[in-house]
């Protein structure tokens, strides 16, 4: 784990000019840095931004006063590997946040994978959702790592951006990661790292545009999952456990031994995932100094609190409520369809269709019946034609298919 992304000079110096944290290390804890918090307690750089972090101790290290916490310790990491033993220093650790991995170095293939992990109805499913989308758009997927143009770098963190503010505003739920400040840091450090193989952004896209990104960040052998995100209109054809399919197929043709999805439970980590581990946030403190033990000891109850109240969903409900202080406008557009609105086709006795508008079946205003005819006729996008009838109805011509749709 010496290679960890998180810990990396890159890393660790643009989050500090990104958050004004001046870095010190603590002598005796090696592979990471730290700053001085207001409390007086030294904090890991990275902190909660970081998807996994590691270190270890040596013989001479000797606090002096000082309490450290350094958040999230992935505990398959068995980290520090050495027991504390020295007089001079103590350890406590907190369970914070569940973890969630898949164990890629089990498996050959996608296929071997899914053989394992799921029933024969659920992969034939799967994988009829790959065909149709296969069929039905022009879908390529790629891994950005290594040289990459800034300008196309740029081009896809603004199409990142946009897909994130879209799921959200969706959910109805803040997303921490779209704040400014985490975003100008998310957006500067990638960068550096996806050129020197430290990150990658993987990428589904149809007809050259994004419909599906990933932030990724390597070591040896692990993906670190650290953001990802998939334009909704695309969620009939479950674009969501495609990306997953098609990141794992990627992680083991690259002898990937994990795919980490990293902290927070969410049902598709469940389904996805081979083994389930803990993050701790981790507590050293000088046992000979009152108040390094004190500040250790609060810290350790506060955060035991935290977990309490996140076991209760609490921590949900705070993402709503924030989300409704902060967004100025609410759009009634922005959910395309919302609402109990059904989709209805029927069978087009339109002979010439020369005499009416044709549209692009990607305009926000017929999407949703494009995409719902595609999936239900097995047609490829680019050989659909759609027209504007009348009244909220649109004729859909293909290959094999006429239909007139519309949502009631």
């Amino acid at each position: 784990m010496t290679n960890n992304p998180f810990s990396s000079e890159i890393f660790s110096s643009i989050w500090s000019q990104c958050f004004g944290k001046e870095r010190e290390e603590i002598r005796g804890v090696s592979g990471l840095q730290f700053y001085k918090g207001l409390s007086g307690v030294y904090i890991n750089t990275g902190k909660t931004h970081t998807k996994g972090v590691h270190y270890a101790l040596e013989n001479d290290i000797e606090l002096k006063g000082k309490t450290c916490l350094i958040y999230d310790v992935p505990t398959y990491f068995k980290c520090p590997s050495t027991p504390v033993t020295t007089s001079q220093v103590r350890l406590l650790k907190i369970r914070q946040y569940p973890g969630f991995l898949i164990e890629l170095g089990q498996f050959t293939t996608l296929n071997e994978y899914l053989a394992q992990q799921f029933k024969k109805s659920s992969r034939y499913k799967l994988n009829k959702y790959f065909r149709r989308l296969k069929q039905c758009f022009d879908i390529e997927s790629t891994m950005y790592t290594g040289e990459l143009p800034q300008e196309e770098y740029d081009s896809i963190f603004r199409k990142f951006r946009e897909l994130l503010e879209k799921r959200f505003q969706e959910k109805g739920e803040h997303n921490n990661n779209l704040d400014e400040s985490e975003w100008n840091f998310y957006q500067q450090v990638a960068y550096p790292m996806i050129k020197n193989g430290k990150a990658g952004l993987f990428v589904i896209a149809d007809k050259g545009e994004p419909i599906a990104i990933t932030l990724t960040y390597f070591n040896e052998d692990i993906i670190f999952d650290a953001i990802t995100v998939f334009d909704t209109d695309y969620s009939k054809f479950h674009l969501g456990s495609i990306n997953i399919m098609m990141l794992i197929e990627w992680g083991i043709n690259n002898k990937f031994k994990i795919l980490d999805f990293s902290k927070g439970y969410f049902d598709y980590k469940v389904r996805w995932a081979t083994q389930q581990y803990d993050f701790e946030y981790h507590i050293l403190y000088d046992p000979k100094s009152p108040i390094s033990q004190l500040r250790a000891h609060g810290i350790a109850s506060f955060f035991r609190l935290k977990q309490y109240l996140r076991e209760k969903n609490l921590n949900l409900f705070w993402n709503k409520l924030i989300f409704l202080f902060r967004k100025k406008e609410r759009e009634s557009s922005s959910k395309t369809g919302a609402g109990d609105s059904t989709i209805v086709f029927k069978d087009s006795e339109i002979k010439d269709s020369s005499n009416l508008v044709k549209i692009d079946g990607y305009h926000p205003q017929v999407i949703r019946l494009f995409f719902e005819f595609l999936y239900l006729n097995n047609e490829d996008a680019k050989n659909v034609s759609v027209f504007h009838i009348s009244n909220g109805q649109y004729l859909f011509q293909g290959t094999t298919t006429d239909k007139i749709g519309s949502v009631n």
